[in-house]
């Protein structure tokens, strides 16, 4: 047996069989190609799930961590250190909205926090549990712990968990008079939503869409929450993904880039909401720990360069053009939708279900992808993505698309 095989034969009889992992065990990264234990390179275009913002190895990155790592690893939240101290006032400076910030270790984290924040708001307004409703929106998704699970409107994440808790409140995505229609009854406390949908489709909010939700918040008494879990930090080219929209909201929810890999969340909340959340209401023993604050601080600041932005713009306007280019030879894609350096290529109508297929052939072509539903191929990749790697990821994806296509044929 290889050292891989015996590697992936540990993960067969060790793992809750909860993923289904491709067949080969990823050794080491630089930039956006990573090499597997059979010394295979990869460009990857998937990013850790748009986590990876610097690719693999950042050496900024690494010296943040490895420093941090000579000083001092974990307080818990009883005592302070000085990371987080400093990550929260670069966080409240670079959103423009909020006033305080919570730390945590992942989007479901995050999420979660702004679901109770949302309540306990609500409380603070004298409106009792009738009146405390969530509003989120069809194809979305917002995490896997229950609450999160429940607020994500998609019933294949929700299967086989009930009874889920109440009061959420699903309406169709972009659909304002349906949006309209769910305040009428005077109890929504809170609006959830991504002004991109990653899993459900890599679908945008439409023009205008935030900003009626936003009135309506406004109207109602109501939290606009923006979960930027995998739309922010820069992902769109701008820092904050609501900036393309122009709208100012109570609570962003943050993970993924803002520690470039590192596992960190964050909850940005506005004056007044910001109160809500008192002493004992709340809390993380490992959240706003100092290895994970050192890092996104460093990745803020470089997530912060006007050139970085510009740089993820042109990039996705390259891909963009590109992917276009191979809709037209291949006939596999009917639309490509998103912003910046999130991307889905919507898969023709004769070959929806197969995005998975693609999948394999890309990863036998050594390029590492993700898709968004059977329906959509997603693109992630590292924001600071060079020419050559986009150009030498592009090449594999064609000989990916040209196998699938040959395949099927044979068929």
């Amino acid at each position: 047996m290889t050292a891989t095989a015996d590697l992936l034969a540990k993960g067969e009889r060790h793992y809750l069989p909860i993923y289904r992992q491709r067949a080969m065990v990823l050794a080491r990264g630089q930039g956006a190609r990573v090499w597997d234990t059979d010394g295979r390179d990869y460009v990857d275009f998937a990013a850790g799930i748009a986590v990876n913002a610097f690719g693999h190895c950042d050496p900024d990155l690494v010296a943040a961590l490895t420093a941090q790592a000579g000083l001092l690893w974990h307080t818990s939240n009883v005592f302070h250190s000085e990371p987080p101290l400093r990550l929260a006032e670069e966080l409240v400076e670079a959103s423009g909205f909020a006033e305080r910030v919570f730390l945590c270790n992942s989007g479901a984290e995050a999420n979660e926090a702004a679901i109770k924040l949302a309540r306990r708001h609500a409380a603070a307004q004298g409106r009792g549990p009738e009146r405390r409703v969530i509003l989120t929106f069809r194809g979305s998704f917002h995490g896997r712990t229950l609450a999160t699970v429940t607020a994500t409107a998609q019933p294949k994440y929700q299967e086989g968990f009930e009874p889920l808790p109440g009061g959420f409140r699903y309406v169709d995505f972009n659909d304002v008079e349906a949006a309209r229609a769910a305040f009428a009854g005077g109890d929504v406390c809170a609006v959830l939503v991504e002004p991109i949908q990653g899993e459900g489709g890599v679908m945008p909010a439409a023009p205008g869409f935030l900003a009626e939700l936003r009135a309506l918040c406004d109207a109602h008494g109501a939290l606009l929450m923006l979960d930027e879990i995998q739309a922010g930090m820069g992902r769109t080219g701008r820092l904050f993904a609501h900036e393309h929209d122009g709208v100012r909201p109570d609570v962003v929810t943050l993970a993924k880039a803002l520690g470039a890999g590192f596992p960190i969340g964050a909850m940005l909340v506005a004056p007044g909401p910001a109160q809500s959340l008192g002493f004992g209401a709340h809390g993380t023993t490992f959240g706003g720990n100092p290895l994970a604050a050192a890092v996104a601080r460093v990745a803020l600041a470089k997530l912060r360069a006007p050139a970085l932005m510009d740089d993820v713009a042109a990039r996705g306007e390259t891909l963009r053009a590109a992917l276009a280019g191979l809709a037209e030879e291949f006939g596999l894609i009917g639309a490509i939708r998103g912003r910046g350096l999130m991307l889905g290529a919507v898969l023709a109508p004769a070959w929806r279900g197969r995005a998975g297929e693609i999948l394999d052939h890309a990863a036998g072509h050594g390029l590492l992808m993700l898709q968004a539903g059977p329906d959509v191929l997603r693109f992630v990749p590292p924001l600071n993505l060079t020419e050559e790697e986009l150009a030498d990821g592009l090449a594999r994806l064609r000989a990916a698309l040209a196998s699938f296509v040959a395949t099927t044929a044979g068929g």
